[in-house]
């Protein structure tokens, strides 16, 4: 049998730039406690070594915390389950049935609306998610706030980019409506926003991932968080392919391609409604 790994003297904090994603310091009563910050917002927990232990064991937050998380989680995911379903059934709409543009942008439209509620949740967890605030190997509770500007925290800079990043979809999505807009104005109302809301989405992924793998690049097929992290930025991969397409050309007044466009909306949506599946399991 192996012996338990020295605990630390001193707090150790591991960091990606600016950003602290896991801290480990002694506990008075001997052992060592490990803040993450992914397990602190979604599960509510940080692990704790007590003296001459060889594993470490999850300690959650307060009744109220866990409370709090489960309903953020679950409003998340099903928000994200239903907003990927229809944009999946938009671009399906789009590309094999004969209705009007306007049938398909309402559809999409709708689906967005749950995108941001979901970005929102996303925000809202992480905004009053159990802090570590002490040397005790225990989490705090905060007040339950509607906003806050926490840009040094990783965790609330991935989620307002999101929740940004649906804003500007929402933009995209409301100029859609609009009928004989010109090449010009297509590509400016339309097209612009619909990159911006992409390239936000990939940034907020990055963010994740930076989250999740403590700054280096990493692969981790049992960890839950990461496969979740994973799909959706697939996912914004793949709308970012699709905004490509959609990309109105001067010269033909004509999209790139309409069916790139469509299908990749359509398989991205399907990576979105995955990982929010698989997010209902990631909760306190």
């Amino acid at each position: 049998m192996g012996r338990p790994e020295e605990a630390p003297t001193a707090e150790r904090a591991e960091r990606a730039g600016p950003f602290t994603t896991r801290l480990t310091w002694p506990l008075p009563e001997g052992g060592t406690a490990v803040w993450e910050s992914r397990a602190a917002r979604k599960r509510g927990t940080l692990a704790v070594r007590g003296p001459g232990e060889a594993a470490a064991r999850p300690r959650g937050a307060d009744g109220v915390a866990r409370a709090r998380l489960h309903r953020l989680n679950a409003t998340a995911a099903v928000s994200f389950v239903l907003g990927g379903l229809l944009f999946a059934l938009g671009a399906a709409l789009a590309q094999l049935g004969p209705h009007s543009p306007t049938s398909w942008a309402a559809v999409y439209f709708v689906g967005g609306a749950f995108f941001t509620a979901g970005a929102y949740a996303s925000l809202l967890q992480a905004i009053n998610a159990p802090r570590r605030e002490s040397t005790a190997g225990a989490l705090v509770t905060p007040h339950w706030n509607r906003w806050s500007y926490e840009p040094g925290r990783i965790d609330w800079l991935s989620t307002f980019t999101l929740f940004v990043g649906t804003l500007v979809f929402g933009v995209d999505l409301l100029d859609s409506f609009l009928q004989g807009l010109t090449t010009r104005q297509t590509d400016r109302l339309v097209w612009s926003p619909d990159m911006v809301g992409c390239l936000l989405f990939l940034i907020s992924g990055h963010l994740s991932f930076v989250e999740v793998c403590h700054g280096r690049p990493c692969v981790r097929r049992r960890n839950l968080g990461w496969w979740i992290v994973a799909i959706n930025q697939l996912g914004s991969a793949l709308f970012l392919i699709s905004a490509l397409a959609t990309f109105t050309r001067p010269e033909t007044g004509s999209p790139i391609s309409v069916a790139i466009a469509n299908w990749a909306t359509f398989a991205g949506a399907v990576c979105f409604s995955l990982a929010g599946v698989l997010q209902l399991f990631e909760h306190p």
